[in-house]
């Protein structure tokens, strides 16, 4: 079967990939679509480090097509949309209802994956899932059965983009009616973000991004204000002046989801009394941000965010209501699709802004 591997070196499109059947507890899955998400190109560029070989993609949907021994939540022929939490179940944490924060979740990649041509080479899994190929094997708990009329490319981008955008806002930060909301970065995360906003019933969404572009979908999605701040750093000004313009006291939330210490730092300067900074961008591990301790004495905060603080099983089906209400916007995420053959030009679309979310369909 084809899909997507990195060795290293390079990424590319490979036709001799083989997965085992599922065991006790898991689930085989015909993958239909794949969300390119920034976090597949960051371990290409290394600002992700993981183990290679590796099947890329984390953010997919299809159709069960086996089970294995245990498994009640899904049947074959179900469509689903998979998550990248492969949490335990029976931990404290899990058992306190923060599965993303379960420790047997986390950096812990098998290797369900192997080669015609390197079979004694088994490759990784990415982020409990690897949707960039033509079937996948996750854990029970990570596949959550969607209703069938919903596009694939669509319900593709629920299980990264959405629920972490749309969950940092309702989950992490619980943005309150009438709130003000600024969103640094306005690509597949952003826009979720600010929908999220939207959602919740902030009064004020202030999006900003170096793209000019990316105002008129960031509108769509519910910005109430846009800041293109390349124009501005072009005219003499800064981005915090700006927002300052807008909202001179500052803000109740700001989500950073770009990674850059420099907008990080942008973001909790733009914190009104008793704001939280939302961090969603990644950055290399070792990156270091800075700012002045003497503000958070304000009741301000700085928060991270994993994944937004999400249920899966729970809030998939909940943003599938949403989206099935019109209050939620998927369709519009997707601004293009590419057979998996095309991956290198989804992926030089998705690291040059020219798209919100590029999916790959097989």
């Amino acid at each position: 079967m084809k899909g997507v591997i990195f060795d290293g070196r390079a990424a590319r499109v490979v036709d001799d990939l083989a997965v085992r059947d599922p065991g006790p507890g898991e689930v085989l899955v015909r993958i239909a679509a794949a969300g390119l998400c920034h976090s597949d190109l960051s371990v290409i560029n290394g600002t992700i480090p993981f183990p290679v070989p590796v099947v890329l993609g984390h953010e997919g949907a299809g159709t069960v097509e086996a089970v294995g021994e245990g498994v009640a939540n899904v049947a074959p022929g179900d469509h689903v949309a998979l998550s990248t939490i492969a949490n335990c179940g029976a931990c404290p944490e899990c058992g306190q209802g923060r599965p993303t924060m379960c420790r047997f979740a986390i950096g812990r990649p098998t290797k369900p994956f192997t080669r015609a041509s390197e079979p004694n080479t088994p490759l990784h899994n990415f982020a409990s899932a690897s949707v960039f190929a033509e079937r996948t094997v996750v854990k029970a708990v990570q596949a959550v059965r969607i209703d069938p009329e919903i596009p694939f490319a669509s319900a593709a981008l629920i299980g990264c983009s959405v629920v972490t955008g749309v969950g940092a806002v309702l989950n992490r930060a619980r943005v309150g009616l009438g709130d003000t909301v600024l969103v640094i970065g306005c690509g597949g995360i952003g826009l979720n973000v600010v929908q999220g906003a939207r959602i919740a019933g902030a009064s004020r969404i202030v999006a900003v991004d170096a793209v000019a572009a990316k105002e008129e979908v960031a509108r769509t999605f519910g910005a109430t204000d846009f800041i293109d701040a390349r124009a501005v750093a072009e005219a003499g000004g800064s981005t915090v002046e700006a927002v300052r313009a807008l909202l001179p006291t500052g803000v109740d939330h700001a989500f950073e989801c770009v990674g850059s210490p420099t907008l990080v730092r942008q973001a909790i300067d733009l914190l009104d009394r008793h704001g939280q900074a939302v961090l969603l961008g990644m950055t290399p591990p070792t990156t270091e941000a800075g700012f002045r301790p003497a503000e958070l004495f304000l009741d301000k905060s700085i928060l991270g965010c994993r994944y937004g603080s999400s249920r899966p099983q729970t809030d998939i089906p909940r943003y599938v209501g949403l989206y099935r209400s019109g209050r939620l916007l998927l369709d519009e995420l997707v601004t293009a699709t590419y057979p998996v053959d095309d991956f290198d030009r989804a992926a030089d679309d998705t690291h040059h802004a020219r798209v919100a979310r590029a999916v790959l369909v097989f």
